[in-house]
């Protein structure tokens, strides 16, 4: 009970840093932060994520070439160039690796109002850091697992943030519904989402990149959005304005 009350907390806790901080904050800058909260999030961000953690700098980059280049080439994740998931995820890593590490030519437009903090990114992002993430886990499991079928949790702990991109940007650029016909194949993958916090919109989402919120039909919840909104009403973060959809992605 013990393991699975964990991973349940750490799912949803690792995931609120990656669809709040990361995605919504760092990549389309629906709201804007103070440079301490900023600084907050990272930490919070690195605790929440542990071994998976990724730098919301290197992420945002990545996240606005999917948008600029979904479904090409140029996309770091697309089932259109990947034979299966576990292909999908390796070259997603080998795009974030060389973004990571300056060894990508990155066009400016991609760049431009990125939080970061080098020396933290450097040390999260470390092999030192993902180690000892992993050997904490591995503890965690040894004294608190009662039976050994639980183990094969720890594979998807050790890497939950790939593990919740890989749904995303695999099962939702295959299955789901449309609420809007775009270039893309994004999808909804669910009717109410909870799993996922909203993120499962992507069909939504690719139509309004920037909104705080990424259901728009009634039955659309997105559980972050009203949490969003507690943060800007408590001050710690501002709403920006819309942007613009990216122009790759206008409707027919």
């Amino acid at each position: 009970m013990v393991i699975l009350l964990f991973f349940i907390a750490l799912w949803y806790l690792s995931l609120f840093s990656q669809t709040f901080f990361q995605h919504r904050y760092a990549a389309h800058g629906a709201f804007t932060m103070s440079k301490r909260g900023e600084k907050f999030f990272f930490i919070v961000t690195y605790i929440t994520q542990g071994a998976s953690y990724m730098s919301p700098k290197a992420y945002a980059i990545m996240h606005r070439l999917h948008h600029a280049y979904t479904d090409t080439e140029k996309d770091p994740h697309s089932p259109s160039y990947s034979k299966n998931i576990f292909s999908m995820m390796w070259r997603t890593r080998t795009f974030y690796q060389d973004i990571i590490h300056n060894r990508m030519d990155v066009e400016p437009r991609f760049t431009k109002n990125l939080p970061e903090w080098p020396a933290f990114d450097r040390f999260a992002n470390g092999a030192f850091s993902r180690i000892l993430w992993a050997v904490l886990y591995l503890v965690f499991f040894i004294c608190y697992a009662t039976s050994p079928w639980l183990y094969l949790l720890l594979p998807v702990v050790i890497t939950m943030g790939a593990f919740h991109g890989a749904i995303i940007n695999w099962f939702a650029h295959k299955y789901g519904y449309i609420n809007f016909k775009l270039k893309n194949t994004s999808m909804n993958l669910f009717f109410v989402d909870i799993l996922m916090l909203g993120e499962s919109y992507h069909n939504n989402h690719h139509k309004y990149p920037s909104s705080i919120n990424f259901g728009t039909r009634w039955h659309e919840i997105d559980p972050m959005y009203p949490v969003i909104r507690l943060f800007a009403w408590l001050r710690i973060i501002t709403i920006a304005k819309p942007a613009v959809a990216i122009a790759s992605e206008t409707q027919h």
